[in-house]
């Protein structure tokens, strides 16, 4: 018995000493990105500038890899599956790490068990918008309207359970009356939809809303953050109308999470100081994000409380996907 103690504790050490030798040498080849959304997606441009950063870091390719379907559950499935060495990360985000959790009867992966975080890279609110020539000018016309019993208010988004739907709903459920989804498969044809008068709200990036609010198409109601975004400082926080909203979009980078400690701390040490970056950031911050430094187990905890938080909104709002 004893020997065989001592031999498993040999082969114990012996597996040890290899990871951490990996670790040292981490990385020796391309380190790829899985992003669970399509190219050109808020999702991807916050992916590619983070993978460019990293790289640079890393002193290897980090290879984007668009692995799209299932809102965000094929490629994040993908990743919870890999080999957790460190050569196959995720871009994350509030969909597939928090409203998929509840939106779909069954999820291949569990976000909180099948991840290790690696870094927060930001959030952004999104902006009620209303077409430009909408005779809504205020959160009160917008619940007058919903009110009146012959008040037809539709609101758009870019799909069941997303996290335009759920905001429609909660602001539904804040400022009371009847208002009707109506999901789109793609948030460009949504929004063309509200400037054209034929929904009447939506909330939607600042990245891709702001240009057409310039020109006057759309007239922005609010910020659905606690507080105003500095991508559109002249629009106020729904909150500050009195009702409880808070809720935004995000992204974080995963590994799987069987990963070693050491490989984590790598990328997270590359992932922090990519962010850090005053280029990096200013490109994130064009796309409407905020940034926000977490440690590890602020992101694991961030993570349960948007789990809890956006269950809510999908049950209060009914979506589900088979």
């Amino acid at each position: 018995m004893v020997q065989i103690k001592r031999r498993l504790a040999l082969a114990l050490g012996c597996l040890l000493t290899a990871s951490w030798v990996m670790a040292q040498d981490f990385p020796v080849k391309p380190v790829r990105m899985v992003v669970p959304f399509a190219a050109g997606t808020t999702t991807d441009i916050v992916a590619r500038a983070v993978a460019e950063g990293m790289a640079r870091q890393l002193g290897q390719s980090v290879v984007v890899e668009n692995r799209a379907g299932a809102g965000g559950g094929i490629g994040s499935d993908l990743v919870a599956k890999s080999s957790a060495d460190g050569y196959t990360i995720l871009m994350g985000t509030v969909g597939t790490h928090a409203i998929n959790a509840t939106l779909f009867k069954k999820l291949a992966y569990d976000p909180q068990r099948d991840f290790a975080p690696v870094a927060f890279a930001g959030y952004t609110p999104t902006l009620l918008v209303v077409s430009g020539a909408s005779p809504v000018k205020s959160l009160k016309d917008l619940a007058d309207l919903a009110r009146r019993p012959d008040g037809r208010v539709s609101f758009a988004s870019a799909g069941n359970g997303t996290s335009g739907h759920l905001a429609g709903e909660l602001l539904k459920a804040r400022l009371g009356g009847e208002m009707t989804h109506v999901p789109y498969k793609d948030g460009a044809l949504a929004l063309s939809d509200v400037m054209g008068g034929q929904v009447q709200f939506m909330f939607y990036h600042p990245a891709a809303a702001l240009p057409h609010i310039k020109s006057g198409k759309l007239r922005a109601l609010g910020v659905s953050s606690a507080k105003r975004s500095p991508a559109a400082p002249e629009v106020p926080a729904i909150a500050e109308a009195g009702l409880d909203f808070d809720l935004v979009a995000w992204f974080m980078v995963y590994a799987p999470a069987a990963t070693p400690a050491p490989v984590l701390a790598r990328l997270r040490d590359a992932a922090a100081q990519t962010l850090a970056n005053a280029d990096i950031a200013g490109r994130l911050k064009a796309q409407g994000l905020e940034l926000n430094a977490m440690r590890a187990e602020e992101m694991t905890a961030f993570g349960r409380s948007e789990l809890a938080k956006w269950a809510e909104l999908v049950r209060r709002s009914g979506a589900q996907v088979d």
